[in-house]
């Protein structure tokens, strides 16, 4: 990031445009409650000091809004009050509170090593803080909670977080025996009770805690995470199985779109299960009238043929609304909403738009924003990666000869038209990362419409076969031999 630029803009108009009003209001809120309980709980001040650079370090982080700030300071808020518990009104050791856990969730729910990390950093310091100021432990906390953030990146099975709470347990032990000058509290009596066993337990109890409200989270922050877009996969899923019997077409559709999707996202980094799931449900509106889309007519003609452009239109406009209302009645996140409103962008419906002026009687203007989607655009890199699939899968398909040549001029093109109609201008794609996407494309298109090997027809195979037999049995046992001319 270059912080020249940052600096330079205009402070009111950088607050404004990442921390709304009353954001910055609840942000004020908290930090001043925090100190008044720091003080009348005899806690460092440094504490919410630190809470308050936090935000204001969030003001200057191109992604960064208020309500980001907010969720992270409530995963640190419940580990403050774990700690503030165990201290007072338990027996057990402090070691047992479990920090990783708050980089961990973080790490899961928006998948951003810069996130966790600063998320790690700020609950080490603070529980560190409030346990009496104790840098080896701020240390050792921050040591296992990096362990566990790299441990559970990209993870999809709960055994892979079951596993990192055990590194973290490790990670710590080892972090306190590191940075105890004296090593002879090693070889004492009471090493196992008072270190091996807390930090061994510590870390299962930040992967247990991590299974246990991680899907609380996710709903509480509208997030979706790997493990509830593996859930969503599953083609037993009602939409899904819905659209297998009433919309096959749309089904396979959206099948080869998940798969073209799912390795461009690949390609540039983006997160691939993300856009694969997303492409999976983006077309579920048209299970409200599937008949009037080609790839579903299989035995019947175009029932737009019979409409007007303008009737046209609106059924296919429809499809979009539609589908996000279908999402939103079986309770989709809104992560896979976005890819229902936002997998046409504002494109045009250039057929029907020019059908529409073919068909427009003389002196009459066709306007064309009346013919284009209502957006809008793909706000991320995955639902315009799922755009752009649709789009080139939908082209392609409609190609006589689609050979790899054909298919790449075609990729090209849509892409091309894309971009210049201003439909990738919301989302962080680079040409660089469009010439990836298009490359893509190109490869598992051509695999998908692979040309296979011309067998040459079988003659009268039956025929062929009995005249072998024949001449060969003829050759070993001859059918007619000349009469004895004394018998005759």
């Amino acid at each position: 990031m270059n912080w020249c630029n940052v600096l330079s803009r205009p402070m009111k108009s950088r607050i404004i445009s990442n921390l709304k009003v009353s954001q910055v209001v609840i942000t004020a809120v908290i930090i001043l409650a925090m100190a008044l309980f720091c003080l009348a709980s005899g806690f460092s001040l440094e504490i919410p000091f630190l809470f308050l650079l936090t935000a204001l370090y969030f003001l200057f982080l191109e992604r960064a809004s208020g309500k980001l700030f907010l969720q992270v300071g409530l995963l640190i808020l419940t580990v403050m009050f774990i700690t503030h518990t165990v201290m007072n009104y338990t027996s057990l050791s402090v070691f047992l509170v479990p920090v990783a856990f708050v980089g961990m969730l973080v790490m899961l729910l928006f998948n951003d090593l810069h996130l966790a990390f600063i998320a790690a950093l700020l609950s080490s310091a603070v529980v560190g803080l409030i346990i009496g100021n104790r840098l080896d432990l701020v240390l050792t906390f921050f040591t296992g909670s990096l362990v566990g953030i790299f441990s559970v990146k990209d993870s999809r099975t709960r055994s892979e977080l079951i596993n990192a709470g055990f590194f973290i347990g490790v990670a710590q032990l080892v972090s306190v025996i590191l940075f105890n000058p004296s090593r002879e509290f090693i070889f004492s009596v009471n090493f196992a009770s008072d270190y091996l066993r807390p930090f061994l337990l510590n870390g299962v109890i930040c992967a247990f805690g991590v299974v246990a409200t991680l899907k609380i989270f996710e709903n509480l922050f509208h997030v979706v995470t790997n493990f509830s877009l593996l859930e969503l996969s599953d083609f037993n899923h009602p939409l899904l199985k819905r659209m297998i019997l009433e919309a096959p077409g749309t089904y396979h559709h959206s099948l080869f779109v998940s798969n073209m999707a799912e390795a461009a996202a690949d390609s540039v980094g983006a997160n691939a299960l993300l856009a694969r799931v997303g492409a999976y449900y983006h077309d579920i509106g048209k299970l409200e009238k599937p008949e009037y889309f080609t790839e579903n007519q299989i035995f019947e003609t175009n029932k737009h043929d019979r409409l007007e452009p303008s009737m046209s239109r609106l059924v296919i406009l429809n499809h979009v609304k539609d589908g996000v209302e279908l999402a939103k009645k079986y309770k989709l996140n809104p992560a896979l909403i976005d890819f229902i409103a936002q997998h046409h962008g504002t494109s045009l419906m250039y057929y029907f738009y020019q059908k529409a002026v073919s068909d427009a009687e003389e002196g009459e203007k066709v306007e064309e924003q009346t013919f284009r989607y209502p957006g809008p655009k793909p706000q991320t890199r995955e639902t315009a990666i799922v755009l752009l699939a649709d789009s080139v899968e939908g082209a392609c398909r409609a190609l006589d000869e689609p050979t790899p040549s054909r298919i790449n001029e075609t990729v090209h093109k849509i892409v091309n038209n894309k971009f210049i109609d201003g439909q990738l201008d919301d989302c962080n794609l680079t040409l660089k990362d469009l010439e990836k996407i298009s490359s893509t494309f190109s490869r598992v298109l051509s695999a998908m419409h692979h040309t296979r090997i011309k067998y040459p027809e079988k003659k009268d195979a039956t025929a062929n076969n009995r005249k072998k037999f024949s001449e060969a049995n003829s050759s070993k046992f001859p059918s007619s031999r000349p009469k004895d001319q004394k018998n005759s």
